[in-house]
């Protein structure tokens, strides 16, 4: 957990340079081919910080999706959970040895 959160304050650092360094600069955003829909002269960690955040609320539902395929394979029909195999020294022991029985 230290880090991941040390990995976060990087990258929240790299960025907050990106930004101070970029500050003048801006470029044009265009949403269809034709000129029908163009922001004009936005900055640029503007841009980066939305694509940022539109890249998290893509992720959400992939996410959300895998978290409850996990959830529907760890169950059985019956309801109870499945004993999986554990690795251990890159050879998977049976869920026997796992709790003690010989």
């Amino acid at each position: 957990m230290p880090l991941r959160l040390l990995g976060f304050i990087i990258i929240l650092v790299v960025f907050l340079l990106f930004m101070t360094l970029n500050l003048e600069n801006r470029c044009d955003i265009r949403f269809w081919v034709t000129d029908t829909a163009i922001l004009r002269e936005v900055p640029v960690y503007v841009t980066a910080f939305s694509a940022f955040v539109a890249g998290m609320l893509c992720a959400f539902p992939i996410m959300f999706f895998v978290h409850f395929k996990r959830k529907k394979q760890e169950k059985n029909p019956s309801g109870n959970r499945v004993v999986e195999p554990k690795k251990k020294g890159g050879k998977f022991r049976k869920a026997e040895e796992e709790e003690g029985t010989p």
